[in-house]
């Protein structure tokens, strides 16, 4: 009984090592991924979905369309493309709000692509690749808020894509500004998403 006892002790006690071990380093992980920039020229800009205002881009939103405005202005991607479909009862779509925002900051509509389906970083990554296939433009600049980066990359990745990320540089989501809650959540999202896969995005997506 005693032998028993113990043996359990042991199981729990190396149970939970593997689990702090395990979620230090998605946070980590995580963490790095947001301050490490690595961007290299590419097929396509992606803009991460997040919330509109009846047509007017929120302040997430603002902000990832900024930075994609900075790096297509470098030449880095010969167009943009938004993302993400409207919330019930809306009467715009983000990626639609995103494209006439960029459109109205001098950017020709004919290199800016608005793909309106998907409420989840999931989902909009799935209807980007029905839209460009990964094995003629496989490379991918997505912009998005610094912690969602790492998550939104490994979907990428998971359906064809080569991508890289550039992070939103200002905001309540940038680095200075989204605090530690955000970066628990987002560690949370992609772990889940790598041990559940598509089930486990409810846990933690998408961002007013």
């Amino acid at each position: 009984m005693f032998l028993l006892f113990k043996l359990i002790r042991r199981t729990i006690s190396a149970l939970f090592l593997v689990v702090v071990v395990l979620t230090s380093y998605v946070i980590g992980k995580t963490w790095y991924t947001a301050n490490h920039e690595t961007i290299r020229k590419a097929d396509l800009i992606v803009v991460m979905g997040a919330a509109q205002l009846d047509g007017r881009p929120g302040e997430v939103l603002i902000a990832r369309l900024e930075e994609s405005l900075r790096i297509y202005r470098k030449d880095l991607a010969p167009r943009i493309v938004t993302l993400g479909s409207s919330a019930p009862g809306d009467r715009f779509t983000e990626a639609g709000s995103g494209k006439n925002w960029l459109v109205q900051q001098g950017i020709r509509a004919s290199n800016v692509t608005a793909i309106s389906k998907g409420r989840d970083t999931y989902a909009s990554i799935l209807a980007l690749r029905d839209v460009f296939d990964p094995a003629k433009t496989p490379d991918l600049i997505i912009v998005t808020d610094p912690y969602h980066c790492l998550r939104s990359m490994t979907i990428a990745r998971d359906q064809g894509f080569t991508a890289t990320c550039s992070p939103s540089r200002s905001g309540k989501a940038s680095l200075g500004n989204a605090g530690v809650r955000y970066l628990i959540r987002e560690s949370a999202a992609y772990l889940a998403y790598v041990t559940l896969g598509r089930h486990g995005i409810h846990i933690s997506d998408h961002v007013a």
